[in-house]
């Protein structure tokens, strides 16, 4: 039995994955563009992922581009008949690395070719729409169009399932009446915390929900109260962060994501750490 089965598990699509996943974003070059300064590496930390009991990475073409998807490809095809590999659409890169909208019909269906040729694959499992209405944070507005293109790549069979991100609840509402909503992936963590409604919404309907940046946009004082409890509990502050979040509700899936075997034991080792009630209290509090 692995260890990040303590974390338990919960439906993702047509799949019971273990809610310890991995994030493969850190694994291409700086500003998340270009190759790794070593690829054999970030291919170990894949290799070790699936050996700790990992069955849920999240990816994309776009970081790199192409960059994290071809190492997933190499590290890792053929896949093991229990990993669901999630991607996402919506975004491409400039020359300069710089994130441009990308959801026209022609480019999330290019999109989703370069997904299934970059991994290697004939049906990608999950593909997430990212919307960039806003780049740095959800935005209302219509998501119709491009949601009735996954729809139209899911009736071919080239989708299994698709989700979304980067979206309020308002457009949450919207996409589930052209189509079933596997997954919802926003920014959430201790301290920032605007996605309660909707977590607790879509854990009433069974949809998981991935939060991104985990540990991050602390203010020094919250940050010094995190770091207060991760002494008291022989932790580090990401292994805390991610009991937090695991605790906060059972349709929360992690994805913490590193270009380290050390890091990658380390965050996985969460799945073993349970928050006391007192501890929860002063973390809720931040």
């Amino acid at each position: 039995m692995s260890s990040i089965d303590q974390a338990g598990t919960y439906q993702l699509g047509n799949r019971e994955v273990r809610r310890l996943g991995y994030g493969a974003m850190q694994l291409a070059g700086p500003g998340v563009f270009g190759p790794p300064k070593d690829p054999e590496a970030a291919r170990a930390v894949l290799r070790e992922a699936i050996a700790l009991g990992v069955n849920h990475i999240d990816t994309s073409d776009f970081y790199g581009p192409h960059v994290t998807n071809q190492l997933i490809r190499e590290a890792l095809h053929p896949y093991p008949d229990t990993l669901t590999i999630v991607t996402k659409i919506g975004a491409r890169r400039d020359p300069q690395g710089a994130w441009l909208v990308a959801d026209s019909a022609a480019e999330l269906t290019q999109a989703v070719h370069d997904n299934l040729r970059n991994l290697g694959l004939d049906v990608l499992d999950v593909v997430n729409f990212r919307s960039m209405l806003d780049v740095h944070g959800p935005a209302e507005g219509s998501l119709e169009a491009p949601l009735t293109v996954l729809a139209e790549l899911k009736e071919r069979g080239l989708i299994r399932h698709v989700g979304l991100s980067n979206v309020t609840m308002t457009q949450v509402e919207q996409a589930r009446r052209i189509l079933p909503i596997a997954c919802v992936q926003n920014m959430y963590n201790l301290a920032h915390r605007a996605d309660d409604a909707m977590i607790d919404a879509l854990a009433r309907d069974g949809i998981p929900y991935v939060p991104f940046f985990p540990l991050g946009g602390f203010s020094p004082l919250q940050s010094d109260a995190l770091s207060q409890v991760a002494e008291e509990l022989g932790a580090t502050r990401m292994q805390v962060a991610a009991a937090w979040l695991l605790q906060r509700s059972p349709n929360i899936l992690l994805i913490p994501g590193t270009s380290s075997v050390a890091h990658l034991r380390e965050n996985l080792a969460a799945a073993e750490l349970r928050l006391p009630a007192e501890a929860l209290a002063r973390l809720n509090g931040l």
